[in-house]
């Protein structure tokens, strides 16, 4: 058992969410019980994935995608959204979000996730908000030919990848910011790096990318940020055992 207001406090040190501009609040954001013993993961606070975390009795819940946004504004708790919130708050669950702080950490964020399934080395820090870093980048140990690195992508996020492929020239180097990151292609440019992964991209940047000599790869926005909630998950399992995590993964191909 771990008190619910010293996890939040580690969580919001260990991923600096105060340095961060973001889209919405980072942290705790519906406050439930005092005392958690089981944590549910995954990527967005969703109708299914509240409902599952319910099932299982959770304490708390931590995602990325959390419920509050800026874009929306402000929303009355009716519908599909209260469909959402409703639960946790009858249920007395905390939600814990965290979205540009854990797609940036250098050791457990997003990216930093994917470019250690794909053993990659000397990670830097990688894009920009407002002063506050988005990804990682770094290099391959040896360098991949283009479809070579695909088929890893594909492997590692179980999902297609679409390549946007300017020339057969193995790729040594790479930046990483997950989920809608579609124009920050341009950073990796600006960077001399030789390829670019994010989630999704539009259809006038696989032109310009290819035209740009980047190698530009989008692997679905939920594929490429599964991986962030559980290197935080296999963390607190490991500081403490006594808690029960699990994940709940999401279909969602987009």
């Amino acid at each position: 058992m771990v008190k619910r207001d010293e996890l939040v406090k580690f969580l919001d040190n260990l991923l600096n969410v105060k340095t961060f501009s973001d889209y919405g609040p980072n942290g705790l954001q519906i406050e439930g019980k005092e005392e958690v013993k089981k944590i549910a993961f995954a990527v967005s606070a969703t109708r299914e994935s509240i409902e599952k975390a319910c099932e299982k009795k959770a304490d708390a819940m931590i995602v990325h995608h959390g419920l509050f946004w800026s874009f929306h504004g402000p929303r009355t708790i009716t519908n599909a959204f209260g469909k959402r919130v409703t639960p946790l708050i009858k249920n007395d669950i905390n939600l814990l979000g965290y979205h540009l702080p854990l797609d940036a950490h250098i050791e457990y964020g997003n990216a930093a996730a994917i470019a250690k399934k794909l053993e990659m080395e000397n990670f830097e820090p990688f894009g920009d908000r407002k002063g506050s870093p988005l990804g990682v980048k770094a290099r391959f140990k040896q360098p991949l030919g283009p479809a070579q690195l695909k088929s890893k992508l594909e492997a590692i996020l179980g999902h297609s990848v679409i390549h946007s492929c300017p020339s057969e020239e193995k790729i040594e180097s790479m930046g990483i910011i997950t989920g809608g990151a579609n124009s920050d292609w341009l950073s990796a440019q600006a960077d001399g790096l030789d390829a670019y992964l994010t989630g999704e991209i539009s259809e006038h940047d696989w032109h310009e990318a290819k035209e740009g000599n980047v190698h530009f790869f989008a692997g679905g926005h939920n594929a490429t940020e599964q991986f962030g909630v559980q290197e935080i998950m296999n963390l607190l399992e490991s500081k403490h055992p006594e808690l029960e995590c699990f994940y709940i993964p999401s279909d969602n191909p987009a």
